[in-house]
């Protein structure tokens, strides 16, 4: 594939353009992976391309996943460096901490008129690291948020747990549950610890285009099911300015990814990963399978209809 690099120091973001063979004016921001340049993103880039549009990956670093107080500006600086290069339609499509990314970037830029989250939250958190310390591969960062905007951090939800218990409260929860990872327990007692100011909700009624809200209610990292589901009555009740689509499976797993994606990475063996990786799909291959399918035509369709203005 064809591709483009660019650096936070001489452009202001970390991300790689990937364009399309097909010549194409609509352009998607994809927050995929670790890195713009991981193999999950190249896998991502050419799902979008068989789609027709050209591809833009970003991350917070060069294989850095934290997130301490990230520019919605990089985006910004994202989208300008897109126009560039002859774009004039722009998306962002984001999973899990990315997918709050997507979220919130989409609700300040009105030039994103299509906005996919998958296994999003409907607010803020705090900002966190990933490496080592004291045993620990991930901590919260006190006093930060994972993202800002105008040099300020955005209001968020604190964790309720801080450095080391953060670590080893997700240890625990995952410990004999036949999941790679269980944080759950860790945004459930942060939400129940206190109420939601409305500062550090995300404004989703401000993005425009067409929204797509993708959850499942199996997610072991969080709750994602309850989140889609707010965001919807959100929605509901507030005056916006999209079309939107906010859907929930039983079974999916955190991967709410399209099958035909995940293909691309894993041409053999994807039922056997997925059910390595999370216990419900072990429990429920066929059903979490079906949900990547049924995932894999909302996001074609919404792709479809954002590339036809909205008219289908």
């Amino acid at each position: 594939m064809k591709k483009i690099c660019f650096t936070v120091e001489n452009d202001g973001f970390y991300g790689t353009y990937y364009e399309c063979p097909k010549q194409s004016d609509h352009v998607m921001i994809g927050l995929f992976g670790d890195d713009p340049n991981d193999y999950m993103a190249k896998c991502g880039a050419k799902w979008l391309h068989k789609q027709g549009v050209n591809v833009m990956c970003m991350s917070p670093g060069k294989k850095d996943y934290s997130h301490v107080n990230c520019p919605i500006e990089r985006v910004e600086k994202t989208i300008e460096k897109c126009k560039s290069r002859g774009n004039s339609h722009f998306g962002i499509m984001g999973m899990s901490t990315a997918g709050m990314y997507s979220l919130a970037a989409a609700s300040f830029i009105p030039d994103i008129t299509l906005t996919v989250g998958l296994t999003a939250s409907d607010f803020i958190w705090q900002g966190f690291e990933q490496g080592k310390k004291d045993g620990c591969k991930e901590w919260p960062v006190p006093g930060a948020s994972t993202l800002s905007k105008d040099g300020k951090p955005l209001p968020y939800m604190p964790f309720v747990y801080e450095h080391p218990k953060y670590w080893n409260v997700i240890m625990e929860e995952t410990k004999g549950s036949g999941n790679y990872l269980c944080s759950r327990k860790t945004f459930d007692d942060s939400e129940n610890g206190r109420e939601h100011p409305e500062a550090e909700m995300i404004k989703i009624e401000n993005i425009c285009g067409y929204l797509l809200l993708i959850g499942a209610d199996d997610d072991t990292l969080w709750d994602a099911g309850k989140y889609v589901r707010r965001m919807k009555k959100r929605l509901e009740e507030k005056a916006h300015n999209c079309k939107y689509k906010a859907i929930t499976y039983e079974y999916g797993t955190h991967f709410v990814l399209p099958e035909s994606m995940l293909r691309i990475a894993l041409p053999v063996g994807l039922r056997l990963f997925v059910s390595l990786m999370f216990r419900s799909a072990k429990e429920h291959p066929k059903e979490c399978e079906q949900t990547r399918k049924d995932i894999d035509r909302e996001i074609r369709n919404a792709i479809k209809i954002w590339m036809s203005g909205g008219r289908k």
